[in-house]
């Protein structure tokens, strides 16, 4: 007899795509995380559903078309967080991808994506590029290409919306939660032995067990014998910037011309995100931090994109590193290392599975692969999968759309309903603690109560989104302190305790100063 059908570890967006998926198909769930859930490599990405445009040059035109059949998947059962975008990609003479590779990736890029919703691709003179973004370097441009993909403007939303259907579908969900043990029994792997934040212990148990830890996933099985090492993560980085002179008012995708990587300058959240990097990562996975090169890097790049903006290190706001979970290969080029994604036995145990690679994009379908394949583990006749015809939670219809309700909208959803109902239960709960985001206090009190946040990092990073406004969340944390304090019981030990270490955690992680200067965040130094 098991606790469970199956355990999952790690609560990313594939770890909460897949208990979403099995739950919803009937199965007895428990997904686990020694963090928050979206905690890792999701809150870190470019925010973006894209078909990899540039998986083409490498000939990926599988991961291509199951990208782009995804991003509509994603535009329909999520419209509330998964909008679409518009691309600039500018033409210079002499760069490597030049007019007719672009024009030729364009119409393939369509052709795979036959039936979508989005515009068509145009290819644009001069003159007309400029007209859309005047701030182009107009040295040697030859022109641009115009295309659509999607944004996830809150990644860590979407994965909250999975695991809020997982669980109103039957899973069990403990964050703060790490395996510290493998259990064995008769040489079968059964189950795993779970340590809390608090100490505690408890063993659960299951006839399949999903390792879905992201760049975590070496170190979750070294505590069992014979695990080949299956990841090989490179490290993304950003910086996020204020609107600059010549910003552009649609994404921009260019050529670096120090690596010839290509690399984004984003519309996010009111300000610019500027990224990504992409280079090999060994050290600390719980410690990732952008460096002072790739600082250089994005600043530089972006100046030579957009002369008049002139970004200076202290232009940026503050900055974000992740790591992709990338599988392992010697391939010397990070760029050439494929981004699909796999489903690794244990080579002792082939009830232990690991996920290797993928991305935001297709996390469904790497969902919906897996719990077919648990099912065929269990040797149990699976019901179809829903999960592409089934709306998140938070994206039923709303007919109140006016200025508070729309930011609720964006983040929340169909929920939005039930964060105002409960403003609507004490005035002070629809009063306004961030005046950057409109966020209400009510929001503070929904995370808890409803969300399952468990800290104040929870509650402004990946609940309400505050965290990341212009000064991340450090402007307004005192006041969601003040709010728990007074509606959820918290000490005043407790309060003071979350803020601190929200601040500490800030200035670690995001390179964020942690004063406070005039209601103002200082900026960061990178």
């Amino acid at each position: 007899m098991f606790d469970f059908d199956l355990i999952i570890i790690g609560a990313g967006i594939n770890g909460a795509g897949v208990a979403r998926d099995a739950a919803m198909r009937g199965l007895k769930v428990l997904l686990l995380d020694k963090g928050d859930v979206g905690s890792g490599t999701s809150s870190w990405s470019t925010r973006l559903i894209h078909g990899g445009l540039r998986y083409l040059e490498h000939g990926e035109l599988g991961l291509v078309r199951e990208s782009l059949r995804e991003r509509e998947t994603l535009l329909r059962i999520a419209p509330h967080l998964v909008r679409p975008l518009p691309f600039l990609l500018p033409i210079y003479k002499n760069a490597r991808r030049g007019p007719f590779l672009l024009r030729l990736g364009m119409i393939t890029y369509d052709l795979l994506s036959l039936g979508k919703s989005l515009p068509r691709y145009q290819m644009l003179s001069t003159q007309e590029a400029l007209a859309r973004a005047p701030g182009l370097n107009k040295e040697s441009l030859l022109g641009a290409a115009l295309y659509y993909d999607a944004q996830v403007q809150f990644a860590e939303r979407l994965v909250v919306e999975n695991v809020l259907s997982a669980i109103e579908h039957g899973a069990q969900v403990l964050t703060y939660t790490r395996v510290s043990e493998f259990i064995v029994e008769n040489d079968r792997l059964v189950g795993v032995q779970l340590d809390d934040c608090d100490g505690g212990h408890r063993n659960a148990t299951a006839p399949v067990i999903i390792n879905a830890a992201g760049p975590w996933v070496d170190q979750v099985l070294a505590g069992i014998d014979h695990a080949p090492r299956l990841i090989g993560g490179t490290k993304g980085s950003h910086i996020v910037v204020p609107r600059f002179a010549g910003a552009p008012s649609t994404a921009i995708y260019i050529e670096a011309k120090i690596d010839e990587r290509p690399f984004f300058v984003i519309p996010w959240n009111g300000n610019y995100l500027i990224g990504t990097t992409d280079r090999r990562y060994e050290d600390d996975l719980d410690d990732v931090r952008i460096d002072e090169n790739e600082v250089e890097y994005l600043l530089s790049e972006t100046n030579a994109v957009f002369p008049s903006a002139n970004l200076q290190r202290e232009d940026i706001l503050y900055t974000y590193a992740g790591v992709r979970t990338l599988p392992f290969t010697k391939e010397t080029d990070e760029q050439s290392i494929t981004r699909r994604h796999f489903i690794r036995p244990h080579p002792r145990f082939n009830n232990l599975l690991s996920l290797v690679g993928g991305k935001l994009t297709t996390y469904r379908s790497l969902a919906e692969q897996t719990t077919d394949l648990v099912f065929t583990k269990i040797g149990r006749t699976s019901p179809s999968c829903q999960t592409g015809q089934v709306k998140l939670g938070g994206s039923s219809v709303t007919s109140n759309m006016e200025s508070l309700t729309t930011r609720l909208h964006r983040i929340y959803g169909g929920r939005e309903s039930a964060v105002m109902e409960l403003a609507g239960t004490k005035p002070e709960l629809a009063e306004v603690f961030d005046a950057e985001t409109g966020a209400i206090a009510a929001e503070v009190v929904y995370a808890f109560e409803q969300e399952f946040a468990a800290t104040l990092d929870d509650c402004m990073m990946r609940r309400t989104m505050v965290g990341l406004n212009s000064t991340c969340g450090i402007n307004a944390v005192e006041k969601a302190g003040s709010i728990a304090k007074k509606h959820l019981g918290w000490s005043g030990s407790r309060a003071t305790g979350e803020v601190e270490a929200y601040r500490k955690e800030v200035g670690r992680r995001m390179g964020k100063l942690e004063r406070v200067n005039g209601g103002k965040g200082e900026r960061g130094k990178g």
